[in-house]
């Protein structure tokens, strides 16, 4: 965190506000211009946008961001809610980190994706690293409540989860896509990793301790009934009725009915 606030005292200024924002509106244009287009001119198009990391290699140095602007539907009203969505999260994770911060986050994001591209081939749009978006999003804010086709209250949380459901069968269905998603979440994974093995690891320090605490306590448990005979309390077996006898020890019950076995030493 240190790092963090030493590069935004020093770069902060260079910040874009509402940079995820602007994406947004940058997919709603783009959506625009494919609905202009015929259907070999969308092709052509999108191929233009799509990030390849051979082409990269070739020098169209801009995959490495026009990536970004390619809709993930063709449908109006999808990709005005879509872009809608992506417009609230990028709000959000701005109020909760500062401009900065996002800026890292998304910028990093999208340079690890061409990272992966350049090492391993694949093509990509932006939908996972979108989808890093909304997990940042769920981890923040897990309990921040969405209307589910404008009707059904869904805290985000839950939708984070069916997203994490979704690419999971993604990859079980298509091992290709493993390398996508993985490094579109590798923003994800620097960012809260760190935290949450810490926050496990101190969660088992307790739980270790709390145990060697109620085993002293039980080990130590205070008793005030102990019979002369066989040696058990009240907390050996809580049953026993002990009563005092002329000479002025204390015998169990069982050892009185005669049925307690033998004490030991």
């Amino acid at each position: 965190m240190r790092f963090l606030d030493q590069l935004e005292s020093r770069f902060g200024r260079f910040a874009i506000p509402g940079l995820v924002q602007f994406i947004a509106g940058l997919q709603l244009m783009t959506f625009v211009i494919f609905l202009m287009l015929g259907e070999e001119g969308r092709a052509a198009y999108l191929d233009f946008l799509t990030l390849d990391g051979a082409r990269l290699l070739q020098g169209q140095v801009w995959r490495l961001f026009t990536y970004l602007f390619i809709p993930g539907t063709l449908s109006p009203l999808w990709a005005l809610i879509g872009a809608m969505f992506l417009m609230w999260l990028g709000r959000g994770l701005e109020e909760a980190w500062g401009a900065f911060r996002l800026n890292l986050y998304f910028i990093g994001g999208t340079l690890a994706v061409a990272v992966g591209s350049l090492l391993f081939g694949y093509t990509a749009t932006g939908l996972f690293l979108f989808q890093s978006l909304l997990l940042a999003f769920a981890i923040i804010y897990p309990n921040e409540e969405i209307l589910l086709f404008f009707i059904l209250p869904v805290k985000i949380k839950w939708i984070a989860w069916l997203d994490v459901v979704f690419s999971v069968l993604m990859i079980l269905g298509a091992p290709s896509t493993f390398w996508p998603v993985l490094f579109a979440h590798l923003n994800l994974l620097a960012t809260f990793g760190p935290g949450f093995v810490s926050s496990r690891l101190q969660m088992a320090r307790v739980a270790e301790r709390r145990a060697r605490f109620d085993s002293s306590t039980a080990s130590a448990a205070a008793f005030f009934h102990q019979c002369a005979r066989c040696g058990k309390t009240e907390v050996d077996d809580p049953g026993l009725d002990f009563r005092v006898n002329d000479a002025g020890d204390e015998i169990c019950s069982a050892c009185r009915s005669g049925t307690a076995a033998p004490s030991v030493g």
